[in-house]
């Protein structure tokens, strides 16, 4: 019932996690507002601000970034930052101004410093400088922590922050300029069948482990913290399962069905060494937990792909 009398405004609401929160929103009853990149420009203070005056709302659920892999990252360091920071900055602030009762700020992964302890404490955030190819994106969405601390103190305004790890699943971006690990696998793997290949490369030596949430989990814990949670503390939601980067490409061959041979460019950098979270706040603070096996979630994307290559 709490989701029937709300009005939710949800910025990047047709992107990858967007779309499939907008859908869940509406199977529990409440009002939608999930304009698009052509409706308003996030970065521009004055068309934030038009976007609160036509859409009075009871809760902001901020999901919209400009976001890609590490080859997007060190290609536009700065539009990451300067984009990532100006669209939660405005719109946590002109949200405090309109008296909006809850803002969901989604932060990222990236934000966690270069070596942080396994698994990854909320309470590490601060003790070190993020990996250099993403640490632009990372540390422009950290200040949303740092906003919503300090309009929590000082205005009493409420919003959270949540760490959300890599995500994956149907409708993910399969772009290969801008797509992140498993769609660009998928994707290699996929086509180097249609086309014959023998081979496919890959960034890195294959060392580097991560963690990733399917993206249904990953609307069931934003959701079950818009409901639940009221505290400026930010709160990790992950799956708690780590693979090596070298496994998740052999499992993504098999599983793809590719048998061609694997060329790896360690030219390329790895990215983060170690990526994995300590998920026990989201459990205890709101009752997350992720259900979606990893093998479950892989296959269900690769079926999506697969039947969907034209658009994808």
């Amino acid at each position: 019932m709490f989701w029937k009398s709300k009005k939710v405004l949800v910025t990047g609401g047709h992107g990858f996690v967007g779309s499939h929160l907008v859908e869940q929103l509406g199977k529990k009853g409440a009002t939608v507002i999930a304009p698009g990149k052509d409706d308003y420009d996030l970065v521009d203070g004055d068309q934030v601000r038009k976007l609160y005056a036509d859409n009075p709302c009871d809760m902001v659920i901020h999901l919209a970034a400009v976001v890609g892999g590490i080859g997007a990252n060190r290609e536009h360091p700065g539009k990451f930052f300067y984009e990532n920071l100006m669209m939660g900055t405005q719109l946590m602030h002109e949200a405090y101004k309109n008296r909006i009762p809850k803002f969901v700020a989604i932060g990222t992964i990236c934000a966690y410093p270069k070596f942080t302890p396994i698994p990854f404490k909320e309470e590490d955030l601060w003790n070190g400088y993020p990996e250099e190819t993403n640490a632009p994106y990372g540390l422009a969405k950290k200040m949303m922590l740092v906003q919503s601390r300090g309009y929590r103190k000082e205005y009493g305004f409420n919003s959270i922050f949540l760490l959300p790890v890599n995500q994956y699943g149907p409708g993910d971006n399969f772009d290969p300029e801008t797509s992140h690990v498993i769609p660009a696998l998928i994707k290699k793997c996929v086509d180097a069948i249609d086309s014959g290949a023998d081979s496919i490369e890959v960034w890195g030596d294959g060392s580097p482990t991560r963690e990733f949430l399917f993206v249904k989990d990953t609307v069931e814990a934003i959701l079950l913290a818009a409901e639940k949670y009221d505290k400026s503390d930010p709160v990790n939601l992950g799956s708690s399962f780590e693979i090596s980067i070298k496994d998740l490409v052999e499992l993504i061959a098999k599983e793809t069905g590719f048998k061609g041979q694997i060329k790896w460019d360690t030219s390329k950098p790895n990215g983060q060494p170690r990526r994995k979270l300590d998920t026990g706040r989201a459990k205890k603070e709101f009752g997350f937990e992720s259900s979606t096996s990893f093998q479950d979630g892989l296959r269900e994307t690769i079926k999506w792909y697969k039947e969907n290559k034209a658009h994808a």
